[in-house]
């Protein structure tokens, strides 16, 4: 599984970490070395030909803004074969990056504004999540309610998020939908208050998503 595009700026202050790409080969690297412990565990990449979408949405006082895009990568490593309910957590990982340069409003001067001024995807071209599974509860339809903590990188800051996720088995792996609200003052965004980009400073942030068994090497 490739990045989306090309590796991080060192102007995001994360230039000691690296790609998506370079991060599978490590992770990969890293399963080896610790093969007996999980032999059994399992990882799943973001499925990119998958309807995906990761949704922001601001309800200002005036109106809403929405902003959305389909690209997101990343992984889950589970430390057995398949999501159970009440089953040991330790060692599972997600890891997430959107293309913040893609969000889309519907206004082309807004997005330009949004991207270039506050989000200023330049320097900060995307958001990050590297979070851990804590906990696995099943849900009425054969589904799961996922709990993770972890870090959320945006506009360079970095911040501990808890993020609640729904998760539904599809084909060989998952559809995710994770919902969570955040507040831009955290990630040292202005708020803006121009007329033409109306945001509040708390948005509501929604990622679904589908994962699918990372191809055999």
């Amino acid at each position: 599984m490739s990045p989306l595009t090309a590796p991080r700026t060192s102007g995001s202050g994360l230039s000691g970490r690296s790609p998506l790409g370079i991060r599978t080969l490590f992770l990969a690297y890293g399963l080896l070395a610790c093969w007996p412990r999980i032999a059994i565990g399992q990882e799943f990449h973001v499925d990119p030909n998958a309807d995906n979408e990761v949704r922001f949405t601001s309800q200002a006082p005036i109106e809403e803004v929405v902003g959305v895009t389909d690209r997101i990568d990343g992984y889950v490593l589970l430390n057995g074969p398949r999501l159970e309910a009440g089953s040991e957590t330790e060692g599972t990982q997600l890891y997430l990056e959107v293309d913040l340069a893609s969000l889309d409003t519907g206004l082309g001067l807004r997005n330009r504004h949004m991207r270039r001024n506050y989000l200023e995807v330049e320097e900060f071209p995307y958001a990050f999540l590297e979070a851990t599974i804590e906990r696995i509860e099943a849900v009425a339809a054969g589904g799961f309610r996922v709990s993770a903590r972890g870090v959320m990188t945006i506009h360079g800051v970095e911040r501990q998020m808890d993020i609640p996720c729904d998760v539904v088995e599809r084909g060989e792996g998952y559809r995710i939908r994770c919902a969570f609200d955040l507040l831009l003052s955290d990630f040292g965004i202005k708020i803006p208050r121009l007329m033409f980009l109306k945001l509040a400073n708390e948005v509501r942030l929604e990622l679904d998503f589908t994962v699918q068994p990372a191809p055999e090497l």
